[in-house]
């Protein structure tokens, strides 16, 4: 408890999935939260993060009212049409790399002056291990926005260290959400074949929890990782390691 107690931390695409359980993890550890998400609730700040303009603006908000953002997580991601290089169009292109590169990018820039100006803070980037390796899916935009997340995490983690900025990458495998029981359900037998399929794949046995991703998250964003930047930390169950 209290690992990151005191500190103002921002994650995008928190409304559900992987960003909920972040931001649950990091309320729990006695962060201040501010979720950014296309959703509107009471508890988020309505953000098209793919949108410069709204982005810089919730910024902004944020740390008129808290001061500072010492925090953030680019956790917002659109997976995009399933298909290959051959068929995929140019606008299928465009919106999954708005949202899961350009939404890196925004949040990424309009955050870097005020973490600058305090000396410090925490970036995690999330990416996927579809950044890394290949699959008998099509999604290749994503598979290549994923990749453009993971270069941008390296290169922002050796701009910034100067200015005391960690900037670090999880590449989560096979996690339990709705968008993956939303694409694991298409397949032929639908999700049961789909879990075991990947389950047989993974050497620990069985598919991940958002919960095993946000431990990660919360390691990454806290003191405990003060001298770890420029590093993807696979959350997989063993998938990329065979």
């Amino acid at each position: 408890m209290d690992r990151l107690k005191g500190k103002v931390a921002v994650i995008t695409g928190g409304a559900s999935g992987i960003g909920a359980a972040i931001a649950d993890a990091f309320r729990k550890e006695g962060a201040e939260v501010v979720v950014f998400d296309l959703a509107a609730r009471e508890d988020t700040v309505q953000v098209d993060v793919s949108d410069e303009a709204e982005v810089e603006s919730a910024i902004r908000k944020t740390v008129e009212r808290y001061g500072r953002i010492d925090i953030l997580v680019n956790n917002a991601g659109f997976a995009g049409a399933n298909k290959p290089t051959l068929d995929v169009t140019e606008e299928e292109w465009d919106r999954t790399f708005n949202v899961d590169v350009k939404g890196v990018l925004f949040c990424t820039k309009h955050v870097l002056p005020h973490m600058i100006r305090a000396g410090g803070g925490s970036i995690v980037n999330m990416s996927s291990i579809y950044a890394v390796i290949g699959t008998k899916g099509d999604l290749a935009a994503y598979h290549a926005a994923k990749g453009a997340v993971l270069a941008m995490t390296r290169q922002d983690a050796v701009t910034y260290g100067k200015y005391g900025i960690r900037v670090n990458a999880v590449l989560p495998g096979a996690i339990v959400t709705p968008l993956l029981q939303s694409l694991g359900s298409q397949v032929p037998g639908g999700w049961d074949a789909y879990y075991a399929y990947v389950a047989k794949r993974n050497p620990i046995g069985f598919l991940g929890s958002p919960e095993d991703v946000a431990y990660g998250v919360v390691y990454l964003a806290s003191d405990e990782a003060r001298f770890v930047t420029g590093t993807p930390l696979y959350i997989d169950g063993g998938y990329t390691a065979w």
